[in-house]
């Protein structure tokens, strides 16, 4: 448990030192932390809810980001580790939970630029946690306990249902399992979980449109893509999120992970939990085809499967639990913690590698410190409200001016107008100025014409202003970071009338 949070200490201060320009998902919860709410788009509120609470404490900039989500994956990483202390011997138990690191979605992804993923996951270790200690010992409590986990994961992430729901149905298919899962009290397991998610429920209802459009759009339902292409792509993610993990055993045990004992003569909660695992991942690939052969979808996320697949360690382990005492276990141990290190590397060097290709560079590359000194030194207050041509501009600034308000004007290329008008004229009705700022590496080409549509005039007459700046860890060739923006103080109070002054 120490060495998780010595990890995602690690990774928060590598995070910190790296850079304070935001990544897509860092900036879209600065954005969407100005206001507490029951519902944000196309996610549930609970990751959002939490980082509220952080910003509170430590400000809406990198410290609180990186705070929460590497908390949260230490705690991943912990309460997969106490699920499998249940079964399991220390050092299998270990494996389980490291092993999860090997997952790319988890051990790489959930490290560069992922919110809601790292909240799921996090509580889908917590479920199985409390589904072993249910199994084990059904009580009253430890069901509402395992109730209160399921709501907070349906807050977390909607694909949730879909583990909790296959989990279920496996345990239901073993006897022991299933005389567990209806021993007295299983009640208050659905009766905690459908208090949890009973008001974002009804707010769903409202914006159902909302919150599932951009889903269904990523999954690319089309019913003239041939089967075979989802069910290949399919394929690919399923097996790709296992590989590693799988590759590490051979490596390791060899020939020696098939060579195993008969079910009967392992203890109790390894049989049953063997029992249940296989059952669990043959539900959820149907239920996955299922989605290819009916709903024709053809595309698949990483980070959509990685709750459902984080539980395969701990499946794999309970299927073969006498590796716990294998001689050669301790090179499992060493390889866990030696990737672990490596991706702590990865993460503080990824934005030099990236800026040393000369291509393109990567978002922490922006000169965030900079602009926001060259902004104030050209008149901007820091104060009203910041109009950005993307998000992560936006979410940018505003951790760089927390008494601004920042929105992002770049849904598709019809709404900007639209957008310009109604933010400028609410930083107006507040008696606010307002800051409209685009970058030359992320600018859609007609974000300036509608914005200077909406405003009723010209770029020389708005009196647009450009800064350069060099982008950071880049190499000599690499262009500087290009940045207009037109900036528009708050109109002076009016005094008021004396009495009895002509009005």
């Amino acid at each position: 448990m120490a060495w998780f949070a010595l990890i995602a200490l690690g990774h928060v201060v590598v995070r910190v030192a790296v850079s304070p320009a935001l990544k897509w998902d860092e900036a879209e919860q600065i954005l969407w932390t100005q206001d507490l709410l029951a519902g944000y788009g196309p996610q549930p509120p609970l990751y959002t809810w939490l980082q509220w609470c952080f910003n509170a404490v430590f400000g809406s900039g990198v410290l609180a980001l990186a705070l929460l989500k590497h908390m949260l994956l230490a705690l991943a990483y912990g309460l997969m580790f106490c699920a499998a202390r249940v079964v399991l011997g220390p050092r299998a138990a270990f494996w389980a939970a490291a092993g999860m690191s090997l997952i790319p979605a988890l051990g790489w992804f959930s490290v560069r630029d992922q919110t809601h993923t790292v909240l799921v996951t996090t509580l889908a270790c917590g479920a199985w946690w409390l589904f072993v200690r249910v199994i084990e010992q059904p009580q009253p409590a430890r069901f509402a306990a395992l109730g209160l986990v399921c709501g907070l994961g349906m807050l977390a992430k909607y694909n949730f249902a879909l583990f909790a729901g296959t989990l279920w149905l496996a345990a239901l298919s073993v006897e022991q399992t299933r005389r567990a899962l209806l021993a007295r009290g299983w009640w208050w397991m659905f009766v905690i979980a459908a208090l949890v998610v009973l008001p974002h429920a009804l707010w769903l209802l409202d914006h159902l449109q909302m919150a599932s459009g951009e889903t269904l759009q990523k999954m690319n339902i089309q019913p003239e893509v041939p089967l075979l292409t989802g069910l290949v792509r399919l394929a690919e993610k399923w097996f790709g999120s296992v590989l590693l993990w799988a590759l590490a055993l051979l490596a390791v045990f060899g020939r020696a992970l098939w060579r195993r004992p008969a079910m009967a003569a392992r203890p109790a909660g390894q049989q049953w939990l063997a029992r249940v695992g296989w059952r669990y991942l043959a539900l959820v690939m149907l239920v996955l085809m299922g989605l290819v052969l009916v709903a024709h979808v053809s595309n698949f996320k990483d980070r959509w499967l990685l709750p459902l697949m984080c539980g395969v360690p701990l499946l794999t382990l309970a299927w073969r639990p006498e590796l716990d005492q294998h001689p050669r276990g301790q090179r499992l141990t060493g390889a866990l913690a030696a990737f672990a290190l490596i991706a702590l590397a990865a993460a503080g060097i990824r934005p030099w590698l990236t800026g040393q290709k000369g291509t393109e560079p990567d978002e922490l590359n922006h000169p965030a410190r900079e602009l926001a000194a060259a902004l104030a030194a050209q008149g901007y207050d820091g104060a009203g409200r910041i109009i950005g041509a993307d998000h992560m501009l936006a979410g940018m600034l505003r951790s760089r001016f927390p008494n601004a308000r920042a929105a992002a004007c770049n849904i598709d290329h019809t709404a900007i107008e639209p957008c310009v008008t109604a933010q400028t004229r609410l930083a107006e009705q507040a008696g606010e100025g307002w800051l409209l700022i685009s970058r030359a590496d992320r600018l859609n080409p007609d974000w300036w014409p509608q914005t200077l549509a909406a405003l009723g005039c010209s770029a020389a007459t708005c009196r647009m202003r450009t800064v350069m700046l060099p982008f950071h860890m880049v190499g000599p060739e690499m262009p500087p970071a290009q940045y207009q923006f037109i900036w528009r103080a708050a109109a002076p109070a009016q005094p008021p009338l004396a009495k009895g002054a002509p009005q």
